[in-house]
């Protein structure tokens, strides 16, 4: 790889990171061919796009990024072996990496996560992240509990409405 090819992956890596909020760092080693290919799968199924990268690369790229996102934790897991898996929903390549080790093992092993701007590192962070709702569901979850108290007054005002008007009816029918 020369210099110019090395800058235009290290400008396409930077673009990448810059439009993701979402990115895992991830160990696919001795992974057959035919099980990288099955991951990729997996990925593709669930939005999820798997880069593998030169660690040198990766960094280079890290590091023209604005500061305020404070990359720097995650270049401890820039050594060996290194997928990036990029997506839109901050669980999904954990979900990936649990739905392809019931099936095929151990690996992919976790390296680190950048969701938002919170840093994840190490394999044992795996559970937390696939248990880690989506932006969209948090935002239901917080529509479903402003809308409860106003369900709860309307069902009320409704239910009292209906014994005056029915109470109205009665009185109205014994004057006449």
């Amino acid at each position: 790889m020369n210099k110019t090819d090395k800058a235009a992956a290290i400008e396409s890596l930077k673009e990448r990171f810059a439009n993701n909020e979402y990115f895992y760092i991830a160990d696919a080693s001795t992974l057959s061919v035919e099980q990288v290919n099955k991951l990729r799968g997996i990925c593709f199924k669930r939005g999820v796009s798997m880069q593998v990268v030169k660690n040198t690369l990766a960094r280079k790229a890290l590091e023209q990024l604005p500061e305020e996102n404070n990359y720097a934790p995650l270049f401890d897991a820039l050594k060996g072996p290194t997928a990036i898996l990029f997506a839109e929903v901050g669980n999904a390549p954990a979900k990936v990496i649990k739905e392809f080790r019931e099936e095929k093992g151990e690996r992919p092993i976790l390296k680190a996560a950048y969701i938002a701007t919170s840093i994840y590192s190490g394999d044992n962070q795996l559970d937390v992240l696939a248990k880690l709702k989506s932006r969209d569901e948090v935002l239901a979850d917080i529509l479903t509990l402003l809308q409860s108290p106003m369900q709860n007054l309307l069902s009320g005002l409704k239910g009292q409405g209906s014994k005056l008007a029915g109470a109205l009816k009665t009185l109205e029918e014994r004057e006449a």
